[in-house]
């Protein structure tokens, strides 16, 4: 099959990096052809998945001041965002060419405000062409769902949840097309890669976002437990700590607060922070951690899928729900960022999880297998759904 891939922000956020890769060594295996439609083709580029896949942008190449000038119109008559994305997707339909089938890639988009309108626009374009669609490995709060986001889900051909959170809400909103099947990224491949001396063995992997920072109930909290988290491990254990920024947009870069905790504890010598690295890279160095503790989706899941004790800083249903099923249960897994009210609340997460490491390991063995399996369900799904 000709299989599109959509939805995709590009690979600066090396977790949309991520699902590129691992959707396709999870499909790749029956000689499909891949093309990735990204909002930002050159990182994608960057980090080489042009070597997988053909790489297209999405959207028109309009100068910057016309995108401006469409993004303020859009702002001031046209609240619901169709008429500006009509505009920078007009020739989306003709870009796709002969494609048997297109995959919805980002996994959290309906998580986000804004978001419906542009994927329900991809969607109709995609359908009215009679290409197949399907929403791929997705989270929703089940709080976000309403009438005009489930009139876009019901035109997917198929959906596949990746939590067993989004799994019920949507069934239980009377979805027919829905499949439980965990997110791709776990069965990403990692590449080894040499560590510096000072953080050889023992190492607490730490991951930091903006983006949860944005959602804290008291200003400055975030990095205040990081902070407080960062000063434990150092003077209570004799661990070594890599800062590991997973996702590197501009406005959105985990290097900003990680270089800030950084900074501030450089001269322990027991703490280096990683250079921007691709996925697998990134997933290697977790690989090699003894705990993580991860605010980025991707970068836990990178965690969960090599068998590190993870502790998750969490702001949406992704995080509880892939904990949930892994652990029977998110509690002691994962760290509401809503929660956030006092500076030592994520280092006695972490405490637990320390104390609790040798049963957490043994849960991966009994379960991750079982866990893993209907990934292996992905291909046959597919050619079922084109025949």
């Amino acid at each position: 099959m000709n299989i599109a891939l959509y939805a995709h922000g590009g690979s600066g956020n090396h977790g949309c990096e991520a699902l590129v890769r691992s959707t396709i060594k999870a499909l790749g295996i029956n000689g499909n052809q891949f093309t990735v439609f990204s909002e930002h083709p050159k990182e994608d580029l960057a980090y080489h998945l042009d070597q997988l896949s053909t790489v297209k942008p999405t959207s028109n190449p309009l100068p910057t001041g016309f995108r401006r000038l469409l993004y303020n119109l859009r702002m001031k008559w046209s609240p619901d965002d169709r008429i500006y994305y009509k505009t920078i997707y007009r020739s989306f339909p003709e870009r796709i060419g002969n494609c048997d089938i297109a995959l919805a890639i980002g996994g959290d988009n309906y998580c986000y405000s804004g978001f419906t309108e542009r994927f329900s626009i991809l969607n109709d374009m995609l359908t009215h062409r009679g290409i197949p669609t399907v929403l791929w490995g997705c989270s929703i709060d089940p709080e976000r769902i309403n009438p005009v986001m489930l009139r876009d889900l019901s035109k997917y051909h198929l959906i596949t949840a990746r939590e067993s959170i989004t799994h019920r809400a949507l069934l239980d909103h009377g979805l027919k097309h829905v499949h439980l099947i965990p997110d791709t990224a776990f069965c990403l491949d990692r590449k080894l890669s040499s560590l510096p001396l000072e953080v050889e063995t023992d190492i607490v992997g730490i991951n930091v976002s903006p983006l949860i920072m944005r959602q804290e109930p008291k200003s400055g909290i975030t990095i205040d437990n990081y902070r407080h988290l960062i000063r434990h491990i150092l003077t209570a254990t004799p661990y070594s700590l890599m800062l590991i920024p997973h996702v590197v947009w501009k406005g959105n870069d985990d290097r900003v607060p990680l270089q800030v905790l950084y900074e501030e504890f450089k001269d322990s010598l027991r703490i280096i922070m990683l250079d921007d690295s691709d996925a697998e890279s990134l997933k290697g160095y977790i690989s090699r951690c003894r705990f993580l503790v991860a605010a980025r989706t991707h970068a836990s899941i990178a965690g969960y899928s090599t068998g590190v004790p993870t502790l998750v800083v969490g702001y949406s249903v992704k995080a509880k729900g892939i904990a949930t099923d892994l652990f029977g249960d998110d509690t002691h897994f994962v760290v509401p960022i809503s929660s956030l009210l006092e500076p030592a609340q994520l280092t006695h997460a972490f405490q637990w999880i320390v104390s609790h490491e040798d049963e957490i390991r043994q849960r991966y063995k009994n379960v991750i297998n079982n866990y893993m399996a209907p990934l292996q369900q992905l291909p046959r799904i597919l050619q079922d759904l084109c025949q």
